[in-house]
């Protein structure tokens, strides 16, 4: 199958053509041609503005599969993703059984090899994500595991996380922490400080993020090992991570897309689709997350997609789950936020890969075809029918957003958004 690309922007700055309007031709998935000529194909992309990128990843999704497919399954979460411009998922190990055996693992590897998208297991750190005793993670890396987390229940114990550290060391592995001491707000429902209080909600201070990552750099100062916070929210957070990278340890971290869009003033109305941990801060702990983006202090966008069905969301703000549905609306949240295109690609595919030990991947000729496209200005209202999950509980529906996703080529197959 020969596909040709018209006059497409190529975004990749480790290619020779990056920034140059090329027409690109894909053979039997692989880059045959990138040039000015006009060659025949079965399949043309012509469209007005189209930019093109090497395949974004995401860090910390959700799939819910196996044990609870009713919210999402593998095969509607790869759909969402690649409706949301990802052609890699790493996926947290919060499933019913948890994904802390290497059967597991191999689970969601053989699921992956028929989908658009490439599914990347996390491996929990302890055994059923428990936090209790560490897991066989040598054996869940040799099969397949890209990291090590336990995902939406993040480790408490300083011992365990230790050995943990000390653990992947001969793997070169990375410890993905969720920053979030549950012994402090154990029973927050939102960010505590004055809009908890004039909404009469309980709420969890940042302080309970704040200590794990001062915790954790101190750990990991202590093993020379890796770790990578995601769900980042609060200024002083930054400046922790700001100051360990200075040291050059080994500290990484990211944002999600409904942190640096909303704050906790926009729960105002008591949507549940805005309860998520951790919750969303202040108006200023909100700019300072949008210039972190900026200044590079934050390596990349993690979607931290959570699918939950209508019945736990469609409740009190005090008894829905917490979590929000988002692979589809990852980019355009990021551009409306002021994140730049080229910003954005270089995050989503350099950045995040260098991190977790994943080969580059760049537009040129005679390379395996592994590609974005998309349309950067495009400004349009976010709206249900663009959602491809099995859930539905993503607070940006009805939000105006800028940057659409025209689809991926991935896997010698195309996917399109309709």
């Amino acid at each position: 199958m020969k596909v040709l690309i018209k006059n497409a922007t190529i975004l990749s700055p480790s290619s020779p053509f990056h920034g140059k309007i090329k027409n690109i031709l894909i053979e039997n998935g692989f880059i045959s041609k990138i040039s000015d000529d006009n060659d025949e194909a079965d399949e043309t992309i012509e469209i007005k503005d189209l930019h093109v990128s090497a395949g974004w990843m995401d860090c910390f999704a959700n799939f819910c599969d196996p044990g609870k497919e009713y919210k999402e399954t593998v095969e509607s979460g790869a759909l969402a993703a690649a409706a949301g411009g990802f052609t890699e998922v790493m996926l947290i190990p919060n499933t019913q059984p948890a994904v802390s055996t290497k059967s597991q693992v191999e689970y969601l590897v053989q699921k992956s090899k028929s989908l658009p998208v490439t599914v990347l297991p996390i491996a929990a750190i302890t055994k059923n994500v428990e936090g209790k005793e560490l897991s066989e993670m040598f054996d869940m890396f040799n099969y397949g595991a890209i990291a090590f987390s336990d995902g939406s229940s993040p480790v408490q114990s300083s011992g365990i996380l230790q050995k943990a550290l000390e653990y992947i060391l001969a793997i070169d592995g990375t410890i993905i922490q969720l920053p979030d001491d549950r012994s402090i707000g154990t029973h927050g429902l939102m960010n505590e400080g004055v809009m908890s209080t004039k909404l009469g909600l309980q709420g969890k201070p940042a302080l309970s993020e704040e200590l794990m990552i001062a915790r954790d750099i101190e750990l990991v100062r202590y093993t020379n090992s890796k770790i990578h916070f995601t769900g980042v929210s609060s200024a002083k957070s930054l400046q922790l991570i700001a100051e360990a990278k200075k040291e050059n340890l080994n500290v990484s971290c990211s944002v999600t897309p409904y942190h640096l869009f909303f704050c906790d003033e926009d729960i105002n109305n008591y949507d549940t689709n805005l309860k998520v941990n951790p919750p969303l801060r202040t108006n200023a702990d909100r700019n300072a997350l949008r210039e972190a983006v900026k200044n590079g202090v934050i390596d990349f966008i993690a979607s931290h997609h959570q699918p939950q069905d209508w019945d736990h969301k469609a409740c009190e703000f005090q008894y829905a789950e917490g979590g929000m549905e988002t692979l589809e609306s990852v980019f355009g949240a990021a551009r409306v936020c002021g994140v730049s295109a080229e910003h954005f690609v270089k995050m989503q595919t350099e950045n995040i890969r260098k991190i977790f030990n994943q080969p580059n991947v760049t537009i040129d000729k005679n390379q395996k075809a592994n590609l974005t496209f998309f349309v950067p200005d495009e400004e349009y209202v976010f709206e249900e029918k663009q959602i491809l999950s099995k859930s539905k509980n993503n607070a940006f529906i009805n939000n105006r957003l800028k940057g659409k996703v025209i689809g991926i080529f991935h896997k010698d197959r195309i996917f399109l958004n309709k």
